[in-house]
């Protein structure tokens, strides 16, 4: 388990993280999410070990991170953004380096790193100098690296970052197959990732956490959620509008777009209305052609930009 309590850094005036609390448990994967400059790789720099807290505690499956930092250490696996690889070697030797230096036994580490080697599809470039890989390859390397000894924790910022979508689908599949049994942190800017991949969902903005619950909690805090989504033919907009408004159900009327003879508008809901079997009465008696009807489950970039900037992300 991870239990972060009253967490501050300061770098000099500025508060990058500002009083945090709370705890990850064994088979969570957890999506720490926020705008840039919102602490969050300061958080895992300082859970990992590698920023000293001005303020507050950090425990790492019952170690102090403070005062135990190498058994808290040895439980991690961290993959940092832009993760460090010495260029002149080639992954096979990297990964034998970094097993050794953790202290892996050398039976077991030829073991791991043929089984890792396969998790995350690196036969092809195995014996191929670091420096002349791809991006997305020396991502893999990363990752490799950071699953290496089996931790129990794992800490990962932005693993996909550079991965084409195939190689993403590959890195969620692996993630959600490691899962059990194992704290995962995973850091990352996008929110279909966190619906993919995670059971837990946190976003946190000028140091402090903003919403934290699971990933369909925060989909469904969404002012769009349970809106629907219709196109009528333009020549029918204006009706159209004006019928659906006079419905009860309605609360308003919003998102409206016109492009290639069609009108698209979302109608917002008033609070537990029908609103769909209302919508359905209507436009099956209606003189306007309904060409399109969606319900939308919600939009976690607008609870993201709402909740971080007071902003939606889009108007209604």
């Amino acid at each position: 388990m991870i239990e972060i309590k009253n967490l501050t850094k300061r770098f000099g005036h500025i508060t990058a993280v500002d009083d945090l609390s709370f705890r990850v448990q064994p088979g969570e994967v957890l999506g720490f999410l926020g705008p840039n400059g919102a602490g969050k790789s300061t958080t895992m720099k300082m859970v990992t070990g590698f920023l000293a807290p001005t303020s507050g505690a950090i425990s790492v499956c019952g170690h102090d991170v403070l005062t135990d930092a190498a058994g808290a250490q040895a439980a991690i696996g961290y993959l940092p953004e832009g993760a460090p690889l010495y260029p002149d070697m080639n992954p096979r030797s990297m990964m034998r380096f970094v097993g050794r230096a953790r202290g892996m036994a050398p039976s077991r580490l030829t073991a791991r790193i043929d089984e890792v080697c396969r998790l995350v599809h690196l036969e092809a470039v195995m014996d191929q100098r670091i420096e002349t890989l791809s991006k997305g390859f020396k991502r893999r390397v990363g990752l490799a690296l950071a699953i290496l000894n089996d931790p129990e924790v794992l800490i990962l910022d932005e693993p996909t970052d550079g991965l084409d979508p195939n190689q993403k689908h590959e890195v969620r599949e692996l993630i959600r197959t490691m899962s059990a049994g194992k704290v995962i942190v995973l850091s990352t800017h996008i929110l279909e990732e966190v619906e993919a991949v995670c059971t837990r969902a946190m976003i946190v903005a000028e140091g402090s956490i903003k919403f934290d619950g699971t990933p369909a909690e925060l989909r469904g805090s969404s002012r769009f959620a349970g809106a629907i989504e219709i196109a009528v033919a333009s020549d029918h907009a204006e009706v159209a509008q004006r019928d659906l408004a006079e419905l009860g159900s309605v609360s308003h009327i919003g998102e409206v777009v016109e492009a290639e003879g069609e009108t698209r508008f979302v109608v917002f809901p008033a609070t537990d209305a029908p609103l769909l079997e209302d919508v359905q009465r209507v436009a099956a008696g209606a003189s306007w052609s309904l060409v399109r009807l969606a319900v939308d489950r919600g939009r976690m970039d607008d609870v993201f930009r709402t909740v971080t900037t007071g902003q939606s992300a889009q108007g209604a």
